[in-house]
């Protein structure tokens, strides 16, 4: 069976470990709190009700700050001890764990200074607890939680909020499933009359105010209040049931019977809070190592989820990689239809470019000087669709490195590698993008450097079959004549024609080829090398690293460390906790 003085010492050391860590309760904590779980007994009443008198009358030390308005402004957890008959009592702070008081005067001195840490000079009051143990052989084993008094208005020095401020505070305790001492004293009251309570009503003779000034021993006053209440004519038929040594004894009995029942909800908070603490370890990450040679490993695991994710969005398995398909399906056909051939092609340019290729000596049969000019000039109209084309796809890979960036979860916390993994990814992406439009500018400067010659071949047959150069009617020739239209101008609009209409028979030949070679380039030099050597030349760079660059490679987000730091606390303290209530045994 687990013992009064091991059950209240669990708590004890749970709460203590729960402060350590910033977990007093009020539900601010992104967990579930502990502290909130653990059962205790709260001292509530108003400003100069007798409060401090009631926990001095427990502990039998005058050890409490005392004066007008409010005194304490800070919680104050006050755990009991009790020490065999003869051992010297002292007291101890959790904020100063190696050093015994055993003057109480300075227990005193030490609430006032550890409570102006936190609030200052002012009147202000903190969630903040102040964590007390006192070792003595005139205390039985518990803890009790003395809170600032309630009060109806604020005094000076204090904001207007204090009132409520105060009522909230007290009433986060109260709230809970707990034991409360409430500062309030008559027969009917103590006798179940007037206000019928769960536990019972105590009550307790503290000393007077005259007593406090002449500094009357605690022990005696005990004693005289235990004379009061078996000779009082009102309260002697209660007197066993009265006092401060019967309240404490009762709240101990009272607090090991709640803490014994609340066990099994504690222990199911402490796994919980145990699985989604290290659910958001896992999120976060572990802490990285200082060894150079791990930090490598790390950087390079990280490079690799990255380059995971961007690959997956090429080949489909997240979306964005269909817009390059967009580029050649959409984008490059409309721009090569809108190239200005008509104007390039028109009679009057055609008549213009082979009347200059010519020369002084006009061409015989076909010119070609003048198909080999208006041909050049048409293909280098492709430059502008073919480098667009590279450009739309640069775009859409970098694009997809961004977003494969902000997807990778591992990268978050590396805003420092996060960056340097996007400027060595846009500078691989800038090299593969020269590199394409090289290759499609080549690709139209072959089709103008070498013509398809059996294309030009069937040019002559085509003009011998049609019996006269351009296609003239003779008959059409002389209507024309006597319209006023010589032949040899007539013959002239129909030649030229004819070698514009086969320039852009040619030039389309060109552009379907071309929409078909220009993809397979870009794909090649642009979609292909990012997929197989995006990071290739970061990881050159990484590996002539030494540790202190790469430590600043993982330098994380000061935020994100502050988070896994709080987290990792809060899972050790769970860890305790669940270590604390596995090494007692529980009644059965």
């Amino acid at each position: 069976m687990a013992t009064m003085e091991s059950l209240i010492g669990l708590v004890n050391r749970i709460q203590r470990a729960c402060t350590a860590l910033g977990d007093y309760g009020g539900g601010d904590n992104a967990f579930s709190s502990l502290w909130d779980a653990l059962p205790s007994v709260a001292v509530v009443g108003g400003q100069s009700s007798g409060k401090s008198s009631v926990l001095e009358s427990i502990v039998g030390r005058d050890f409490l700050p005392r004066g007008s308005g409010i005194v304490t402004r800070r919680p104050l957890v006050l755990q009991l001890q009790k020490l065999e008959d003869g051992q010297q009592e002292y007291a101890e702070f959790g904020h100063m764990p190696r050093r015994k008081f055993t003057d109480f005067a300075m227990v005193r001195k030490e609430i006032q200074d550890e409570t102006d840490r936190i609030t200052g000079k002012s009147k202000q009051i903190s969630p903040v607890p102040i964590h007390l143990s006192i070792y003595s052989p005139h205390v039985v084993n518990l803890t009790l939680i003395d809170l600032p008094g309630l009060t109806k208005v604020a005094v000076d020095g204090q904001p207007e909020s204090i009132v409520e401020d105060i009522e909230n505070m007290v009433r986060s305790y109260v709230e809970k499933v707990k034991i409360n001492i409430l500062c309030h004293s008559f027969v009917y009251v103590l006798e179940g009359r007037a206000y019928r309570l769960q536990h019972p009503w105590v009550g307790i003779v503290n000393r007077s105010q005259a007593e406090i000034n002449k500094n009357v021993d605690m022990i005696a006053a005990r004693r005289k209040e235990r004379e009061y209440f078996a000779s009082s004519p009102d309260y002697g038929h209660l007197s066993s049931k009265m006092g401060s040594e019967y309240l404490a004894k009762l709240l101990s009995k009272d607090l090991e019977s709640t803490i014994r029942a609340r066990i099994p909800s504690i222990t199911s908070l402490i796994n919980k809070s145990i699985d989604e603490i290290e659910s958001e370890l896992d999120h976060l990450g572990r802490p990285i190592s200082v060894d150079a040679g791990a930090q490598l490993y790390t950087i390079l695991e990280l490079c690799r989820a990255f380059d995971r994710i961007f690959k997956e969005h090429l080949d489909g398995g997240r979306p964005g990689g269909d817009r390059i398909y967009g580029v050649f399906d959409n984008q490059l056909p409309a721009a090569l239809r809108k190239l200005p051939f008509d104007r390039h092609l028109s009679m009057q340019n055609v008549r213009k470019i082979v009347s200059e290729a010519d020369g002084y000596q006009p061409h015989l049969i076909a010119p070609e000087q003048g198909y080999r000019r208006l041909i050049e000039g048409s293909l280098n109209y492709f430059r502008g669709p073919a480098e667009a084309s590279v450009d739309a796809v640069h775009f859409v890979l970098k694009e997809l490195v961004r977003k494969s960036i902000g997807e990778c979860q591992e990268l978050k916390r590396f805003p420092t590698l996060q960056s340097a993994i996007a400027g060595a990814s846009n500078e691989s992406l800038e090299r593969f993008r020269d590199e394409s439009k090289k290759t499609v500018i080549r690709l139209v400067d072959m089709e103008s450097s070498y013509l398809t010659v059996d294309f030009f071949r069937n040019l002559p047959q085509e003009v011998e079959k049609m019996g006269n150069p351009g296609g003239v009617n003779p008959r059409e020739n002389s209507r024309e004549n006597s319209a006023g239209a010589s032949p040899a101008d007539r013959y002239a609009d129909a030649h030229f024609r004819r070698i514009g209409s086969n320039v852009s028979s040619y030039v389309n030949m060109v552009s379907d080829t071309l929409r078909n070679s220009v993809p397979k380039a870009v794909v090649y030099c642009q979609v292909k090398e990012a997929k197989q050597n995006l990071l290739n030349y970061f990881y050159t760079q990484i590996g002539k690293k030494e540790g202190k660059q790469l430590a600043e490679l993982l330098d994380e987000d000061p935020a994100l460390m502050e988070r896994r730091q709080q987290a990792s606390k809060r899972l050790e303290l769970y860890k305790k906790a669940r270590d604390e209530v596995d090494s007692v045994s529980w009644a059965r």
